[in-house]
């Protein structure tokens, strides 16, 4: 291959241009335009929420629906160990403490059993993160949060699309949030989305994100707000992207099951799972590289870099970060952190690209056998 295959590069099939072109001639270019509005109302449609409240990128979306929910110092938020830090860095950010919950190994998500065992009288809420496009056991999680009396919030950054029984995640909770960023299924550059069937805390979320300023007296702001907003600019490139999710979605699929195709016979590697009460989406392509540390998914790494493959590993575990260090080690996250690998699953990505990774990933195997 002569150029290098990326792991993740967006892509526009539609509108981008003619509705970034409408703001550009129409002037309407920050915080205020018809294309925020109509985004929100679409991508409502499409989880299946009665709301949506545009925001500036997905981390501020947990903060806001975090603080629009009074969760503050004193406050315990139980989160999954192994999720990007923006979950933990948004309840930090609160004032309330983020408590860290071990991963299943069959899911890679949070594990219902052990937010049992982190539930105190200071938790208010658990986020749980559908990592790398896979739902979480959310009736479960449901039930836990019910009987405990505690908000559900699901970050979905890595899960546009994804459905637990035939219902699309960030609908069950209190409220769910996504990411936009240039790596997702669908991006705006930056930007985010928080939806959720609560009157109230739509209101609240809105009012919150525009400085608290009062609807009915200009410049007249009732408490410490944030400058929150996504521009018209973004919303119509998101509005763009969302009329073509389902395309994107499809592409992904394919990817994904061409993947398949050539690892499922190879003893080192682990695929994803899949469940009957669950569809997950493919965000990246991520397996698993069998081994007792992360020595042989970091060669075979540098292996396909040396073959122009661009791969990422899983993330790192909170308690292994110097913010949020412990010294209570979530074992099954570690060994996940330690053995995950994604591949490239970018939508122009070709079936005669993912023959050339898989390839070379096999001559990696063959030559270099784990011990």
């Amino acid at each position: 291959m002569k150029n290098k295959i990326s792991v993740a590069t967006p892509v526009f099939l539609g509108n981008e241009k003619k509705y970034l072109m409408d703001c550009l001639e129409s002037g309407w270019i920050s915080s205020l335009g018809s294309y925020i509005d109509k985004f929100e109302e679409t991508f409502a449609k499409y989880i299946g929420t009665k709301y949506a409240v545009a925001v500036s990128n997905g981390t501020v979306a947990i903060h806001l629906l975090l603080k629009a929910l009074n969760i503050s110092e004193g406050d315990e938020v139980i989160i999954p160990d192994l999720t990007f830090i923006a979950t933990a860095n948004s309840v930090s950010y609160t004032g309330a403490t983020p408590v860290f919950v071990d991963s299943e190994c069959n899911s890679w998500n949070i594990s219902p059993d052990n937010i049992i065992k982190k539930i105190t009288k200071k938790t208010k809420a658990v986020i749980c993160v559908h990592l790398y496009g896979q739902p979480c056991d959310m009736k479960n999680i449901m039930r836990i949060c019910r009987q405990n009396k505690i908000y559900l919030i699901e970050d979905c950054a890595e899960a546009h699309g994804a459905e637990f029984l035939n219902k699309k995640v960030g609908s069950f909770g209190i409220g769910g949030t996504y990411s936009f960023y240039g790596n997702k299924i669908i991006t705006t550059g930056e930007g985010g989305m928080i939806v959720t069937n609560n009157k109230r805390l739509f209101f609240e979320l809105r009012h919150l994100r525009d400085h608290a300023m009062s609807k009915t007296k200009r410049y007249y702001h009732t408490e410490i707000g944030y400058n929150y907003r996504m521009t018209n600019l973004q919303a119509a490139i998101g509005l763009a992207q969302l009329e073509n999710i389902q395309k994107i979605l499809d592409k992904k699929r394919h990817i994904e099951n061409e993947y398949n195709k050539y690892l499922c016979n190879i003893k080192e590697i682990e695929l994803q799972n899949t469940f009957a009460d669950r569809k997950k989406v493919c965000w990246l392509y991520s397996v698993l590289i069998k081994s007792n540390n992360q020595k042989n998914r970091d060669n075979l790494m540098k292996y396909l870099e040396t073959k122009g493959v661009d791969t990422r590993p899983f993330f790192i575990p909170m308690t292994q970060l110097p913010p949020y260090k412990s010294n209570n080690k979530n074992s099954n996250a570690l060994l996940l952190s330690n053995q995950g690998l994604n591949l490239p699953t970018s939508y122009n990505l070709t079936d005669n690209e993912i023959e050339y990774i898989c390839q070379n990933i096999k001559l990696f195997f063959s030559n270099k056998r784990i011990k």
